[in-house]
């Protein structure tokens, strides 16, 4: 065998193992114990109140932002798509976490921000929690707390709040209510 023969038979060899490991990765994950399909626990289902088209506005009723929530993953995740009305863009990424046995959230903005927020429904809201760094003092975080209500007429409140003193006191970061797009 030449030299030439070798070295397409080491690339084909290697790109024949590099499609099987690819293909392993794309594998479906196993069923849990249960037998069932992943994600159709109840705890999976607690943050779908907020799937949806939305117009979001402030207190006073003015329009702040319109925000897209979708079912990604065969129900696993929802994917945010958040445009503000003052030119900001986010998104994130939301996931029951079965293994720790608590929602995450991990949002990215178009200015480099960055949230991981944690937690859990509580009575009919979803309260996460995290730090976050403090843009105009980079060295110091404060908490951050954004808890989503369902209304009876089927909108959402939104409340971000944030503490500089380790949730001893909180103050209002943004508070919208969420109306679906007609």
């Amino acid at each position: 065998m030449n030299r030439s023969t070798k070295s397409r038979g080491a690339a084909l060899t290697l790109a024949l193992a590099l499609a099987h490991v690819g293909s392993a990765g794309a594998q479906s994950p196993p069923l849990p114990a249960t037998g069932t399909p992943a994600c159709t626990a109840a705890q999976h289902r607690q943050f779908d109140f907020w799937l949806g088209e939305w117009d979001v506005t402030d207190g006073s009723g003015k329009l702040v932002g319109q925000n897209r929530i979708e079912s990604a993953q065969n129900g696993c995740a929802l994917i945010e798509h958040w445009t503000g009305a003052g030119g900001v863009t986010g998104t994130s990424l939301n996931v029951y976490d079965r293994d720790r046995a608590r929602w995450h959230q991990t949002w990215v903005d178009n200015s480099g921000g960055l949230l991981q927020l944690d937690g859990n429904l509580a009575g009919d809201a979803m309260i996460l929690t995290g730090e976050a760094f403090d843009a105009a003092a980079p060295a110091r975080s404060a908490r951050q707390r954004i808890t989503w209500t369902p209304h009876a007429d089927g909108r959402v409140r939104q409340l971000w709040e944030t503490s500089q003193d380790g949730g001893k006191t909180w103050t209002v970061a943004f508070d919208g209510l969420y109306a679906k797009k007609r």
